[in-house]
């Protein structure tokens, strides 16, 4: 299968994306923990069907020491006793601002007030940004149909 327009090369496409990247990048000097927000891009990739994104993501955690355990329970975060109250509180911010068109107002208060005692200001301002980020990514690559499985540790990293 290939994609159907290869976005990193396409001129008009490829400025744009470079510096979602690179705000990506930007992020992991935020306090927010890499392990945290690996999950959420992995629970959003999850729930929007981006193939690739879930590869990626995946991979990354993998290599950045979070176990396969933990990986695989992430679409059953709710049933599984494998992750911190604080990662719950981020995976359910994740889920509730990737769904955001399935309820009318948004991310409902308890859900936000949840995730604001687990993390500080700037985790928060973090986690936001990941989530928005992942979503635009997940967006992308399923118009195109970006192909998983191919994906390579750090390949997207600079």
């Amino acid at each position: 299968m290939d994609a159907r327009l290869n976005i990193l090369a396409n001129p008009a496409a490829a400025g744009p994306i470079k510096h979602i990247v690179a705000a990506g990048i930007a992020l992991r000097k935020s306090s927010l923990p890499e392990s945290t927000a690996e999950l959420v891009r992995l629970r959003a990739s999850q729930i929007n069907g981006c193939g690739f994104c879930t590869d990626m993501h995946t991979k990354e955690a993998l290599h950045a020491g979070e176990t396969q355990t933990r990986l695989n329970l992430v679409a059953t975060w709710r049933e599984a006793t494998v992750f911190t109250e604080a990662e719950r509180a981020a995976l359910e911010l994740a889920e509730q601002a990737t769904r955001i068109a399935d309820a009318a107002g948004g991310v409902p208060d308890d859900v936000w007030s949840n995730a604001a005692k687990h993390f500080d200001e700037e985790q928060l301002g973090a986690l936001v940004i990941t989530i928005a980020l992942i979503n635009a990514f997940n967006r992308v690559n399923v118009i195109v149909q970006q192909p998983a499985g191919s994906y390579e540790v750090g390949m997207l990293a600079h």
